[in-house]
């Protein structure tokens, strides 16, 4: 058993970059935890409660199995992140220094939004002697490099798309909508022969 980390600028972060690897990766028995830095209370929708991001996120990483005590979340205000660099290093630090992963999800360094890029910034600092893989966020990401994949089932694919489905306060945004997800992987199976599949980029691999 593998322990696996997964860094989520803001929740729903980590379930849109590899929802469906998530759930392969507890199926196939290894330790999953998921840490947000954000219930992004200043964004929601005002006919939402500002806390609602922390009930959905609890929901989508039970449909995904990953086990509620392994769900941290953090309260950083969302575009702040890039003024906040050493806090978000010391929360990273004390991850690696209670967790040990074996695996680090985090988003890529070339991401365009402030907080995302903040977040794999220094990541990479404090994980330079773990694997580290950078999720894709098609949206953010004005290149990424498809260097890594995982193949999902179908019953993955269905776990990430139950699970981005809880999100009922970002069902507004066009890459939450179930044919674009499913699309996606579409697209990233067809490039290994596969059904489905997420990829990822590889900042390091440790074997």
């Amino acid at each position: 058993m593998k322990k696996i980390l997964v860094l989520a600028p803001h929740t729903d972060d980590g379930e849109f970059g590899c929802g469906g690897t998530i759930n392969k990766l507890v199926e196939e028995g290894n330790d999953v935890y998921y840490v947000a830095f954000s219930p992004c209370k200043q964004s929601v929708l005002s006919k939402f409660p500002p806390d609602i991001l922390i009930t959905e996120v609890k929901a989508a990483i039970k449909e995904l199995g990953v086990k509620p005590e392994n769900l941290k979340l953090l309260d950083y205000d969302v575009r702040t992140f890039n003024y906040k660099r050493q806090e978000i290093l010391d929360d990273i630090i004390k991850l690696r220094t209670e967790i040990n992963p074996d695996m680090v999800f985090i988003p890529a360094l070339t991401d365009i939004h402030q907080d995302h890029k903040t977040v794999a910034e220094e990541a990479l600092r404090a994980f330079k002697f773990t694997t580290i893989l950078s999720y894709e966020m098609p949206w953010n990401n004005i290149s990424f490099e498809t260097s890594c994949f995982f193949k999902l089932s179908r019953a993955n694919l269905d776990a990430k798309i139950k699970a981005l489905e809880k999100y009922e306060s970002q069902a507004h945004r066009p890459y939450a909508q179930s044919h674009f997800i499913e699309s996606l992987a579409t697209v990233r199976g067809v490039q290994i022969n596969a059904s489905y599949a997420e990829t990822f980029e590889v900042i390091r691999w440790i074997n």
